[in-house]
């Protein structure tokens, strides 16, 4: 038994095996925390949030300042430009009240101003100023008004048409915000073309060329315009129109859910740029002819609506007994004409007023410095707003990233509205531009993705994402360093012990 006993293999000591051994496990552990400490600000570098400084005093300061447009206006002399003063004043709205209106003596005659076409060329240096003259017909040539002011009733009707001229009303509710950019969506809808007598094309080519393209091109110094077009053959309405005598016909009410957006597509390209729709409805052959109701419930003599801050439909009824697929141009021009009419109040053109002859198609000199003036105004409110919103929230919400593309907008923004305020009595023209680039540039750093990317996940969602994760590595490391701690200081104090043990024994000694 004992041979067998001598013959089996001896079990090896675990102190004695290499990667046992002290000094290689304390290395070993030493490394994971090594590695753990100098990844630490990786870490954090790649998990905080970027948050740059804003100019906040800057933006709060100007956004006290009000912006004056100067509009001066040169009288023949005999009127009574105190008592003209003071009417206009207190006729003129509220939405206007950024306007310095000047009134002087002049005894010039001459003609101020061009051509529409050429308004963006030729008159980027004008000041604001206008003249009024003696004529018996009421009428505006350039930046002149032609107006009877021999009579003592003349100065509140002068006062009157010189606030519709300069300061007309318009309905903020219904125009489109400002944006550089547009795009016109012209679509055909058939409500349902397998019923039969229903368009499968247009000409919309020649009737944009002649009832669109002059408007978007008096105004190519407010906006770009991109156009589209398209005809679809299923569009279906979400109510069911009310039965006539006559036909069918839509209620007040319905006029504001008529858009399917359920299930009419009428984008047909993917673009950021806002989209003003221009859509004839042709309703099926069951529903023929479908009228638009007043509120009184008779049929109305218009066939065309407005959608504030979206577009115009016009709603066509075709001529039971012709066989046409193709919507041609004599029927469009009328269609187009109301377009045209619908672009103009939802891109904030006012109209001239009722005194007023129109000459021609051509828009005035003094309703493109109108519309100048009101999205000046507008722009300029717009931006400091959207910047003090910007500063409140950066200031509120302390996760919020602030990257280097908002705050360049944010002080490209304040350096416009700066130099707007230095320019404001020089060019209406180059105020416009400059209150344009700070809205545009406000709005783009109010809606940046950077800056609500990280508003859904505070500090506390971090927490919990990463306690898990890290506890489980983390824990069995601190506990094996605890222990590799408490062993290297239980040696060192039993080393310590047999050296004081054999000092004291060692002059008990003999030789």
């Amino acid at each position: 038994m004992a041979a067998a006993d001598s013959d089996a293999p001896s079990l090896r000591d675990p102190s004695k095996i290499f990667f046992q051994a002290e000094h290689v496990r304390r290395l070993i552990i030493a490394a994971y925390w090594f590695i753990i400490i100098t990844a630490l600000p990786l870490w954090w570098y790649t998990t905080s949030i970027e948050r740059l400084w804003l100019p906040s005093s800057p933006v709060i300061e100007q956004a006290r300042h009000n912006l004056r447009i100067p509009v001066r206006i040169g009288l023949q002399p005999g009127l009574d430009r105190q008592q003209l003063q003071k009417q206009l004043h207190l006729i003129i709205p509220q939405q206007w009240e950024g306007l310095d209106i000047q009134l002087y003596e002049t005894d010039d005659d001459s003609v101020h101003g061009s051509r529409s076409a050429q308004y963006w060329t030729k008159s980027s240096n004008f000041d604001g100023s206008y003249t009024v003259y003696d004529s018996e017909k009421a009428s505006v040539y350039g930046r002149r008004l032609a107006f009877q002011t021999e009579t003592k009733a003349s100065t509140s009707a002068l006062a009157s048409t010189l606030s519709a001229l300069i300061a007309p009303p318009i309905s903020n509710h219904r125009v489109a915000q400002y944006s550089p950019r547009y795009r016109l969506s012209f679509t055909l809808l058939n409500e349902d073309a397998s019923a039969g007598n229903s368009f499968l094309g247009w000409d919309v080519k020649n009737v944009i060329f002649h009832h669109i393209q002059p408007v978007l091109t008096q105004l190519k110094g407010l906006h770009n315009f991109t156009i589209e077009s398209q005809v679809q053959f299923h569009a279906p309405l979400a109510f069911t129109p009310r039965t006539l005598e006559t036909g069918f016909g839509i209620d007040p009410e319905d006029l504001t859910v008529f858009v399917n957006s359920a299930e009419w597509t009428l984008s047909s390209s993917a673009s950021n740029d806002p989209v003003l729709h221009f859509v004839i409805f042709v309703p099926s052959a069951s529903r023929r002819p479908l009228h638009i109701l007043d509120q009184n419930g008779t049929v109305s003599p218009s066939i065309s609506f407005l959608l504030p801050q979206w577009g115009g439909i016009v709603i066509f009824n075709p001529n039971e007994s012709s066989q046409d697929t193709k919507l041609a141009s004599p029927s469009l021009d009328s269609i187009f004409t109301a377009f045209s009419e619908h672009l103009l109040a939802l891109l904030g053109v006012p109209n001239l007023p009722p005194n007023i002859p129109k000459r021609s198609n051509e828009l005035t000199q003094w309703q493109l410095d109108a519309l100048l003036r009101y999205r000046t105004l507008s722009n300029s409110q717009g931006s400091q707003d959207t910047l003090r919103s910007i500063v409140s929230l950066v200031n509120q919400i302390e996760n919020m990233p602030v990257g280097q593309d908002v705050r360049d907008d944010v002080q490209g923004a304040l350096s416009a509205l700066e130099e707007m305020f230095e320019t404001s009595k020089e060019s209406l023209v180059d105020l416009f531009r400059l209150s344009a680039r700070a809205f545009t540039l406000s709005s783009r750093a109010f809606f940046s993705p950077g800056m609500l990317a990280m508003l859904y996940f505070p500090a506390e969602h971090k927490y919990a994402v990463y306690t898990p994760l890290f506890a489980s590595a983390v824990i069995p490391l601190f506990v094996a360093a605890l222990r590799e701690i408490a062993a290297w200081r239980r040696q060192r104090k039993a080393t310590a012990l047999e050296g004081k043990s054999s000092h004291t024994a060692a002059p008990g000694q003999t030789t």
